[in-house]
């Protein structure tokens, strides 16, 4: 009886520790990788191929880039689909963390917002449809319609042209939108992001739309914004982690994957558009 009852209390104190060793096996091991730290990101799914909507999922180039850095850094971002018009309002309120939305770094966006480096070099295209056949440059834009979304470096471009208060502009809540009003013929032209309108052209082929680019157009580059002054840590994470992604390979990639191998300037080594 003795003997027995000595056995079971050694299983029993064996099967003890080793219930303990796996626990605190599983608590070293929590304590060793916790979850990093999610962030929300404010996207105005319009703006294929860099921003757009796929079964309801928010999709594309720049979210490629920002989820390549987010596993550089050891932190998440999630994608919410946000309109243009008042994007930087709902990241002033503390809505968001982050917007991706193509937004090209200017002066005037640097006195109330803070970008990240770089990560897209882009610029103005020109789009016309059969309308437009008299249309060879920028300066032919003076006295035509063109659509344009509302806000964007687009907009500004053409109002510097047509002045301020044109009514030849049309403006549009996103660029599909302004697109749109030109295949319907609504507008001559449209001006707006290359890699956007290209992307659009591409995918109407037999809208026989034709595209211009024009020397007058200053080089730009898109940049991720979180709100001034917000967060040094944050910025420091998306920088570090994109200059990891180009020194990998990982940028170019991603590039490959959604422009075929189309050679941009590394947006990192550049400077901020003037």
């Amino acid at each position: 009886m003795f003997k027995k009852t000595a056995v079971l209390a050694a299983l029993a104190s064996a099967l003890f520790l080793g219930a303990c060793s796996k626990n605190e096996s599983s608590q070293k091991t929590a304590t060793e990788a916790p979850a990093g730290k999610t962030y929300i990101v404010a996207a105005d799914a319009a703006y294929a191929p860099f921003e757009f909507e796929d079964n309801g999922k928010v999709v594309g180039f720049s979210i490629d880039i920002l989820d390549a850095i987010a596993a550089k850094e050891g932190i998440k971002f999630d994608y919410v689909n946000t309109p243009w018009e008042g994007i930087f309002a709902n990241l002033n309120k503390g809505d968001s963390d982050v917007v991706s939305s193509s937004v090209t770094i200017t002066d005037e966006r640097k006195a109330s917002l803070d970008f990240s480096d770089p990560y897209f070099e882009a610029s103005q295209l020109i789009v016309v449809g059969e309308k437009g056949d008299t249309i060879k440059s920028f300066a032919d834009l003076k006295k035509h319609t063109v659509s344009v979304q509302n806000g964007t470096t687009g907009d500004l471009v053409v109002q510097k042209l047509q002045g301020a208060n044109s009514t030849n502009i049309k403006r549009f809540e996103n660029m599909p939108l302004a697109l749109t009003e030109l295949l319907s013929g609504g507008a001559d032209a449209s001006v707006g992001d290359n890699g956007v309108v290209q992307n659009f052209v591409n995918n109407n082929p037999n809208a026989k739309l034709r595209t211009i680019t024009d020397p007058s157009f200053e080089k730009e580059y898109y940049g991720f914004v979180v709100k001034k002054g917000r967060s040094d840590e944050l910025l420091s994470k998306i920088n570090s982690g994109l200059a990891a992604i180009k020194a990998d390979g990982t940028y170019q990639q991603i590039q490959d994957k959604w422009f075929g191998g189309a050679k941009q300037a590394a947006a990192s080594e550049a400077s901020a558009a003037k």
